[in-house]
């Protein structure tokens, strides 16, 4: 039997330019809202396309509902109560979905 959905393969990702100037090549996991704002959640990808330490970033997100094809506003979140209030909702979607695969910590 075939997969249920074949382009699951088809990682959507968004390159994120640091403060630094360099820029990270990230895998979109998901997008969340918390306390009706919507945040994205990314996996940084080294230039292999991989992860190397589990770690995931969150973004305040928002599009502009005028222009659909503009491109996103990727927001960084600076307060700490905020950011745990997202990182929280980002525990509960691990625990009702099963990505513990993609950020297995475990895995070398």
């Amino acid at each position: 039997m075939g997969k249920k959905n074949d382009f699951e393969d088809e990682e959507m990702t968004v390159e994120l330019e640091l403060e630094d100037g360099t820029n990270v090549n990230c895998a979109i996991i998901t997008i969340l809202t918390v306390d009706s704002k919507d945040y994205i959640v990314l996996l940084p990808l080294n230039e292999e396309g991989e992860n190397e330490d589990g770690e995931v970033w969150f973004y305040g997100y928002s599009e502009n509902p005028d222009d659909p094809n503009e491109e996103p506003v990727l927001d960084y979140i600076a307060d700490d109560e905020e950011y745990e209030k997202v990182a929280d909702a980002f525990d509960e979607y691990l625990d009702s979905c099963e990505f513990d695969e993609l950020i297995d910590e475990e895995e070398q």
